[in-house]
């Protein structure tokens, strides 16, 4: 039985017009011998009526702090109306489509609320349906506890929805449908020749993702990687090929790895802020521990660390700015701030043990006359802090540097 995941995303299925480009694809599956397990996300974006955070808005208008619970009944409604929309759009086109919950469908999570993690996925019902020639309609981003309660995933919840049923069916295939027509090597607002990936590895779009780029959720990756299910990034609103993501190591293009490629693309994180605080050089090692178990128990994550004899630097999301600064002067620790900043990332699998890759980067940068505020690095990425006014400028220096519109 060959099995094939189509996940549609919220402008996938948000008018009558786009649901029959989606009726098309899945009618084109079961052409090519698939028995398709459909996917859907709330239907529309902020401000249409249906959509997940209009939804929320409604919840928190009667109350801004409504519990976590009952946020989630109503967050589940978004994807029942577009679920059953689907159903029924497929349904009058001929194909034997049932609607199933998140639920129903098998996925079990833990119970918590918001930003639920799938603990297993049951797939006997999707089976049985597909044996009897239906085609399944899942509810994304939705699941159920083990003692029944209604949970969320969290944001891309229905990417990790289609992964996770991917991997519980050992689906050949997972498709994500959205509105571009794939992965594409920068943000093409900021790049106007930024191209399309056709390939890329299962750690370089985590990566790019973690970085920024808001094509696929990193769990949905991590989930398909496990069983190395190849993921498609495509749009529903053409027939263009996509961007493949798998084991690509495995994988050859014309005779040329294409890990062989040292950088895949450029992205990056608005809204960051820098935090500097001066220690005593010979306190540094005890005291840094202090400052972050302060920024971990009041909820505040931290990106781009450096610790140095005396001083410590950081990142912090720009809206919890205030409350890190105060939380750590409250310790007694002098602190320093830097506000209006953005992370900017080249990522790429084969820059490892590649001589001059940090070189060709502060080069562009420093071409365009762009400080660099702080950085960071791995295998496979560099990440720097600049000034929010300069990320277009950086990106842009980035991908020409790196050959990305090749």
């Amino acid at each position: 039985m060959r099995l094939i995941i189509q996940k549609f995303g919220g402008t996938s299925v948000a008018s009558e017009a786009v649901r029959a480009l989606c009726v098309s694809k899945v009618e084109m599956a079961k052409q090519q011998g698939f028995h398709p397990v459909i996917v859907v996300s709330a239907m529309g974006r902020k401000g249409d009526p249906y959509a997940t955070d209009t939804l929320i808005g409604l919840a928190r208008s009667a109350y801004k702090s409504i519990a976590p619970r009952e946020l989630d009944q109503i967050m589940y409604c978004g994807e029942i109306i577009s679920a059953v929309i689907m159903t029924a759009t497929l349904q009058a086109a001929g194909i034997d489509a049932v609607m199933l919950t998140g639920g129903q469908a098998g996925v079990i999570t833990d119970n918590n609320y918001g930003n639920g993690r799938i603990l297993r996925v049951d797939p006997s019902r999707i089976l049985s349906l597909i044996k009897l020639g239906k085609t399944p309609v899942v509810c994304g981003f939705q699941g159920i506890t083990g003692d029944g309660e209604l949970t969320t995933l969290g944001r891309g919840g229905s990417d990790t929805t289609a992964a996770a049923l991917g991997a519980a069916l050992s689906a050949e295939m997972v498709e994500i449908y959205t509105d571009v027509e794939g992965i594409m090597t920068a943000d093409p607002r900021i790049v106007p020749n930024a191209k399309i990936l056709e390939f890329i590895s299962y750690g370089e779009v985590c990566q790019l993702a973690h970085q920024g780029a808001k094509v696929i959720h990193p769990r949905a990756v991590e989930i398909a990687m496990q069983k190395n299910i190849p993921l498609v990034v495509k749009s529903t609103f053409s027939n263009a090929p996509g961007t493949l993501i798998t084991n690509i190591a495995k994988e050859d293009t014309e005779g040329a790895a294409v890990t062989d490629r040292v950088a895949t693309g450029v992205t990056y994180l608005p809204n960051v802020a820098q935090i500097k605080i001066t220690l005593s050089p010979q306190n540094t090692h005890s005291e840094s521990s202090k400052i972050f178990r302060a920024m971990a128990d009041n909820g505040i994550s931290v990106d781009l660390i450096n610790v140095h004899p005396g001083q410590v630097m950081f990142t912090v999301n720009e809206d919890v700015l205030e409350k890190a600064a105060n939380k750590l002067r409250d310790l007694g620790y002098d602190v320093e701030t830097l506000s209006e900043c953005a992370k900017v990332s080249i990522v790429g699998g084969g820059m490892r043990e590649v001589p001059g890759v940090m070189a060709s980067f502060v080069e562009a940068l420093s071409g365009q006359n762009i400080p660099i505020l702080q950085t960071v690095d791995s295998h496979t990425s560099i990440s720097v802090l600049v000034r929010k006014s300069d990320v277009a400028q950086a990106v842009s220096a980035l991908h020409e540097q790196f050959g990305l519109a090749n």
